[in-house]
This record gives structure tokens, C-alpha cells and sequence, in this order.
């Protein structure tokens, strides 16, 4: 029941967000996300490789799922379809909870504390071309 809220609920926010009408705010520090960004790098990275799970170049303003040559989830393939984007809304969502948010999700690992969470959007919205 959560998983299928928490989905119409994303797809909304993708479709608002994809159509201009909800505002994207980034609140973080990109510095300090750089380094929040070190606890991620064990599965991550940000020179065009996967690794454990798929890199994360460009991932601020992509669509979940889209990584060439990385096998998604069932309910990242799903996000695709339904086409949501990462953005600070989405990431803010899925960072402290990952397996809450998308079905039968490969990462285990979440950030708690919302100052990480709002760094590391920074810190990946940066890396992505956002100002």
C-alpha cells in the first residue's frame, strides 16, 4: 500500500516537475555534499562507470532507470516507464529510504540526517551541470 502511494505520489511530482510548474529549490551546500558523497562512492561513482549500483554523472534532472548497461530494479524500470526524473523533491524522498520508495530497490543503504540528504542533492545537482 505505501509502495503504490509513495509510486503515484512520485509520478506526479515527476509530471509537475517535468512540466514547470513545481519550483525545484536547492537548499544545500555542494562542498559539503562532496564529502557526504565519500559514503556513497563504495557502490557509486562519477566518471561514467557503474559499479554496484549505476554512476551517478549527470543523475540531477535524468530519468530514474536510464543508465545504459545497468540493471535496474523492477520498480526503477517502473519510475522509467512512468517517467520520473531526479530532482530534489525525488531525491530528497528516496535518499532517507530508498527500499520505502521503490519496489524491490538494490540499495540498502539511506542517509538520515536532512542536512546530508540536502548537501549530497547539491553536491549531485552540481556535478550535473545545475546551478
Amino acid at each position: 500500500m505505501i509502495v503504490k502511494f509513495a509510486t503515484a505520489l512520485i509520478a506526479g511530482v515527476a509530471m509537475l516537475a517535468a512540466s514547470g510548474a513545481y519550483a525545484q529549490e536547492i537548499t544545500g551546500d555542494p562542498a559539503a555534499g562532496e564529502k557526504v558523497f565519500k559514503k556513497c562512492r563504495a557502490c557509486h561513482a562519477i566518471d561514467g562507470k557503474n559499479k554496484v549500483g549505476p554512476h551517478l554523472d549527470g543523475v540531477y534532472g535524468r530519468v530514474a532507470g536510464s543508465v545504459d548497461k545497468y540493471k535496474y530494479s523492477v520498480g526503477l524500470k517502473k519510475f522509467k516507464e512512468e517517467g520520473l526524473v531526479w530532482n530534489a523533491e525525488t531525491l530528497a524522498q528516496y535518499l532517507p529510504s530508498p527500499k520505502d520508495m521503490v519496489e524491490k530497490s538494490k540499495m540498502t543503504f539511506k542517509l538520515t540526517k536532512e542536512k546530508d540528504i540536502e548537501n549530497v542533492i547539491a553536491y549531485l545537482a552540481q556535478i550535473s551541470g545545475v546551478e
